[in-house]
C-alpha cells in the first residue's frame, strides 16, 4: 500500500511548470519583436544596398535635381523632375552618342519589363559642375569630403559626356542586373544611379568597381 505521502502532489512540480511557462513566453516574445522590426526596416533592392522605403534616392546624393528653364531643362545642363531617356535638351543631347544610344536601348527593354528610368543628370557644363562642387564643399564641410561625391569640372565625366545619373530605384535594380548587356556599368560602388559606357562589358561584364571617385584614377588630374 501506496503512503499518503507518496500520492500527494508535490508543490516543486507547479513552481517548475511555471518557469518553464515563463521561460517560452520570455523566447517567443523576443523572436515576436525581432520579426516586427525586420519588417519594419527599409527595405533593401536587390543590387541596391540601402535603398530607402520610398525608392526615392536621398536628395544629397543626387544634388541636381532642380528644374532648368523650359520643359527640357537649360543649357548648363540642368534637368526638370521626370525627365526621360527619350527627352531632349541639353543634358541629353551633349551626351555621347554611343552612351546615349545604350541607354535608351536598355530603357526601351526595360519598359516591356514595366520599369521606366528617369534621368537625374546627364551632361553638365564645367560652370554648373563647379556650382554643384562648391555647394557639396559647404554640404560636407571640406573638399576631401566632397570629392567622394562631386568631381572637379576638370575631370568630372558629366561635363564629357560621358556619364549620365538615372532613377528611380526600380530602374537601379535593373540596371544592376541587366546593365552589363547594353555596356552600362556601374562605376563606383556609393554611387549606384552613376553609369558610364564600358562596351566591354557587353562580353565580359562590368570592371569591379572604385570603393567612390576618389579612388578613380581619372579624378587625380
Amino acid at each position: 500500500m501506496q503512503s499518503v505521502r507518496s500520492i500527494r502532489p508535490t508543490r516543486a512540480r507547479p513552481i517548475l511548470l511555471l518557469l518553464i511557462a515563463l521561460v517560452a513566453a520570455a523566447v517567443l516574445g523576443a523572436v515576436l519583436i525581432g520579426q516586427a522590426a525586420a519588417d519594419s526596416s527599409p527595405s533593401s533592392v536587390s543590387g541596391v544596398p540601402g535603398a530607402p522605403p520610398d525608392g526615392t534616392p536621398p536628395d544629397r546624393t543626387v544634388p541636381d535635381t532642380a528644374s532648368g528653364s523650359g520643359s527640357n531643362g537649360d543649357d548648363d545642363g540642368r534637368v526638370p523632375d521626370g525627365t526621360t531617356v527619350f527627352d531632349d535638351g541639353a543634358a541629353l543631347a551633349n551626351l555621347d552618342p554611343d552612351l546615349l544610344d545604350a541607354v535608351r536601348r536598355a530603357a526601351t527593354d526595360a519598359a516591356a519589363d514595366g520599369v521606366s528610368f528617369v534621368v537625374n543628370s546627364g551632361w553638365r557644363s564645367a560652370e554648373y559642375q563647379g556650382r554643384l562642387l562648391d555647394e557639396a564643399i559647404a554640404e560636407y564641410g571640406s573638399s576631401d569630403e566632397a570629392a567622394r561625391w562631386v568631381a572637379t569640372a576638370e575631370t568630372s565625366p558629366h561635363v564629357h559626356g560621358d556619364a549620365i545619373d538615372l532613377g528611380p530605384w526600380e530602374a537601379l535594380d535593373w540596371l544592376a542586373q541587366h546593365g552589363d548587356d547594353y555596356g552600362l556599368c556601374q562605376v563606383y560602388a556609393n554611387e549606384p544611379w552613376h553609369y558610364e559606357l564600358r562596351p566591354d562589358a557587353v562580353g565580359n561584364g562590368c570592371p569591379a568597381q572604385y570603393p567612390d571617385p576618389t579612388h578613380d584614377p581619372r579624378m587625380q588630374g
